[in-house]
């Protein structure tokens, strides 16, 4: 059997829990996770979309980042789901890389998108009578495009570094998906340079993103100092709060991930992070801007309240045919 899975070019997935006593009910609360956060964050681009109100610069991003937790989320859960009923856990040498380039993508993407959406917020408070040329499309379609791009150029150019490495001993990954930092372990070469590099690279991002957002926000600080409305400041706070809270819930385990040293990192630390923000954070964060957001409240309870009123006309109007 050892000798299959070594020249075998699949990997296994040990999963979140080794060996789960009770694989059913990890299998319900994921699946539940699973599917409040896909339909949460299509709701939000269906309200997005279908709202005239909510076709502003702000929600533009926002609809790009369900667009990414839809994803994001889609690439290893439904995995994880299936290994979780499953004997054979294995994935391919291909559907890893695969797992691995989509990951990197879209936690890029976040990173940048975020830091940009920081942005739109100093414009939104600092300088509101100039936030239509400041934001108009263009820009928009720049921040977005350059979000994807630049979490795409993270993925060409650590996929295929990671998975040329040798893997010629254990083919068990301690975790329920790809991520880098697992698969290494199984390497039989010394992969600590290309770690370091690696590590560089994922702080050089959050260095980008974080000065940007830290940038933002001290102006924004400031400015809300300096307004003597309390409504005023009031405005301004709950026009930032969401994004403030889905930052740092998405910053602080990318932190814990990217930045602390292997000192501090153990396979099932690495595993309950990773779950955080690949399983969690895509159900929370369409859940924050909604439940804090006044306008998409109400656009969905307008979209609600379409189906009621429209099925009380069509029985009136059939009881008026016959």
């Amino acid at each position: 059997m050892e000798a299959i899975l070594q020249n075998s070019t699949d990997f296994i997935l040990l999963g979140l829990i080794t060996h789960p006593a009770f694989p059913g009910i990890i299998f319900a609360v994921v699946f539940s996770i699973f599917l409040v956060a896909v339909t949460a964050n299509v709701v939000m681009i269906l309200l997005i979309h279908v709202d005239s109100r909510l076709h502003t610069p702000m929600y533009f991003l926002l609809c790009q980042l369900s667009i990414m937790d839809t994803v994001y989320i889609c690439i290893t859960v439904p995995k994880m789901l299936q290994d979780l009923l499953s004997k054979e856990k294995m994935i391919s040498f291909l559907g890893c890389s695969l797992q691995i380039f989509l990951y990197l993508t879209l936690i890029g993407g976040e990173f940048f998108l975020l830091g940009l959406m920081a942005y739109d917020r100093y414009v939104a408070v600092c300088k509101p009578l100039r936030y239509p040329l400041l934001m108009n499309r263009r820009i928009c379609l720049f921040m977005v495009v350059g979000s994807w791009v630049g979490g795409s150029l993270d993925g060409f150019m650590l996929t295929p570094f990671t998975m040329s490495f040798p893997y010629c001993g254990s083919r068990e990954i301690n975790h329920f998906f790809c991520e880098i930092p697992a698969v290494l372990k199984l390497s039989c070469v010394d992969t600590s340079l290309y770690e370091t590099l690696m590590y560089a690279c994922c702080v050089l991002m959050l260095l980008i993103s974080i000065s940007i957002i830290s940038i933002s926000y001290t102006h924004i600080l400031l400015t809300v100092h300096r307004m003597n409305s309390a409504e005023g400041r009031h405005k301004a706070f709950a026009t930032c709060s969401s994004h403030i809270i889905v930052v740092s819930i998405f910053y602080g385990a990318a932190f814990y991930t990217n930045v602390l040293p292997h000192s501090y990192h153990t396979p099932e630390k690495d595993k309950v992070v990773s779950a955080f923000y690949t399983i969690l954070t895509p159900m929370l964060n369409p859940l924050i801007y909604s439940l804090r957001n006044k306008d998409v409240a109400t656009a969905l309870r307008k979209v609600l309240g379409r189906c009621p009123s429209s099925q009380r006309i069509r029985v009136v109007d059939l009881s008026r045919k016959y």
